[in-house]
């Protein structure tokens, strides 16, 4: 366990670069343009080209919708840094296994006491689990100063908006968004399992491997669609197949599989916030097409500790 987990730290402390910085720079920008759309607004409020009335907006808000309001900036920045995390990600995984074997640094560690098995985990493990773990941190950091800019620039204007604040609810979103980790982890794995795959297998070019092997199938079973050969694949396959092999890094992802939101009310953010729950979320977990893409997920893993064991360069 000490081995996998200095395993798991080579890894964050060697692509801290994509780990920590890619999500920080992600949380700055999106604070700076937020930043300066209120400097936009101001100014033109200076000049006179449109009036605000703050004061009015405050009198007729409730407050328990502001909260929620609050509470959907959290979710969304977070959103956002992650979105950015799975790009990287994505690229890590492509690279993982395949760049130790371009600089010959696979003959290093291969020398060491560590088994391809531990190595390979922890390189998942830190796709799955901890850069997402950095992403929560970072994107929650950035909507509460966001959330907390916000009361500075009502304040300035005589509003005191800081009740507003103190009906969000930070620390629950908090809990929400780790909580989901482990279904982001579950939901991922085909995907991380068919990148360290094709790094693990391809002898050169794997982002092409993974790329060009589901995307082409995909052209062919249309194209045998189209010529009467097969019908209703496409869809499914595009879907079940090329959708999880290449989209499972992207966030909530298996919203896809859970039940229908038909009927929300988007107007009342404090109900739309209230039935897409932890509960709503981890209700994927009862769909069969979760769990297949898991079990694929891992014996593509297997997979790749198989090649990284027996891959001959020479």
């Amino acid at each position: 366990m000490k081995t996998f987990y200095w395993l798991v730290k080579r890894e964050f402390w060697e692509h801290k670069g994509g780990f920590i910085t890619a999500p920080i720079v992600a949380g700055a920008i999106a604070f700076v343009l937020n930043a300066m759309l209120i400097a936009v607004g101001e100014a033109h409020t200076a000049m006179g080209n449109f009036h605000s009335n703050f004061s009015r907006a405050y009198e007729d808000a409730d407050l328990v919708q502001a909260g929620a309001v609050i509470d959907g900036l959290l979710y969304g920045m977070t959103y956002l840094v992650l979105i950015v995390t799975a790009i990287v990600v994505f690229f890590y995984c492509l690279g993982a296994l395949y760049d130790d074997r371009r600089d010959r640094s696979i003959l290093f560690w291969k020398s060491l006491p560590l088994s391809d098995t531990d190595t390979v985990l922890s390189k998942v493990a830190s796709a799955i689990l901890v850069a997402p773990a950095v992403a929560v941190v970072v994107g929650v950091v950035t909507g509460l100063m966001l959330a907390i800019m916000f009361a500075m620039v009502g304040t300035y204007h005589g509003i005191s908006i800081w009740p507003l604040l103190m009906q969000a609810h930070p620390l629950k979103v908090i809990v929400n968004l780790v909580l989901l980790i482990p279904l982001y982890a579950i939901w991922a794995l085909p995907t991380v399992g068919w990148l360290m795959l094709c790094s693990a297998w391809a002898r050169s070019k794997p982002f092409l491997w993974a790329i060009a092997l589901p995307l082409g199938t995909g052209a062919v079973i249309a194209w045998m669609g189209l010529m009467g050969g097969v019908h209703g694949i496409s869809s499914n396959y595009w879907h079940y197949v090329a959708g999880r092999l290449l989209g499972g890094l992207i966030p909530g992802g298996w919203l896809t599989e859970a039940s229908s939101l038909a009927g929300l009310d988007t107007s009342n953010p404090a109900a739309a916030l209230d039935k897409v729950n932890l509960a709503y979320h981890y209700s994927t977990l009862a769909q069969p097409s979760l769990w297949i893409g898991a079990i694929a997920g891992i014996a593509m893993i297997a997979g790749a500790i198989w090649f990284r064991r027996w891959r001959d360069e020479s």
